[in-house]
């Protein structure tokens, strides 16, 4: 609704994602190169899982968003590791190892939410560019909603910092 009724010159969606990649930890942003729905199954009809009709397997962020997004987290100068990779996007909370090693395997991703890659997809439609930033909150452990609701405070405090840089 909001992009067809006002003139959005692009889209910047934060929030946070459970790490699949063993080498991102708590506290670390991942900033979507693309995104993959890791849950959409056309696999019946000869696609790859993840393939949605007449637009493919993978949504691409806009590359200028991209280094914009890093040069914003940089100037935050505090203590985390930043990545660029693979979203994947899905209607499941992940805690479980085996669904963990399943998506990390299919899809090469390196953290899994829940609302990224359907952004993506609207935007892609749309041709509105964007960006996909995620700050990992829990790791499949089996006690990730524990994990998450401690680091929501942090996550939120440290997205309105990056936004006020990146908007100036």
């Amino acid at each position: 609704i909001l992009l067809n009724n006002f003139d959005i010159e692009y889209i910047i969606n934060v929030g946070t994602a459970g790490s699949l990649n063993d080498n991102i930890e708590i506290g670390d942003i991942v900033i979507a190169e693309k995104l993959v729905q890791h849950d959409f199954d056309l696999t019946s009809f000869g696609y790859k899982k993840g393939h949605i009709s007449d637009l493919g397997r993978y949504f691409y962020t806009d590359k200028e968003l991209i280094e914009k997004t890093k040069t914003s987290i940089q100037k935050m100068n505090e203590k985390f590791n930043m990545h660029i990779g693979i979203i994947a996007t899905g209607d499941v909370f992940v805690q479980d190892i085996q669904v963990k090693n399943q998506i990390k395997a299919e899809f090469n991703a390196d953290c899994a939410e829940m609302e990224g890659a359907a952004i993506a997809q609207v935007c892609t439609l749309d041709k509105v560019p964007f960006i996909v930033i995620r700050s990992i909150s829990d790791k499949p452990n089996g006690k990730n909603a524990i994990d998450f609701e401690a680091y929501l405070e942090l996550a939120c405090e440290r997205y309105a910092k990056f936004i006020d840089i990146f908007l100036k």
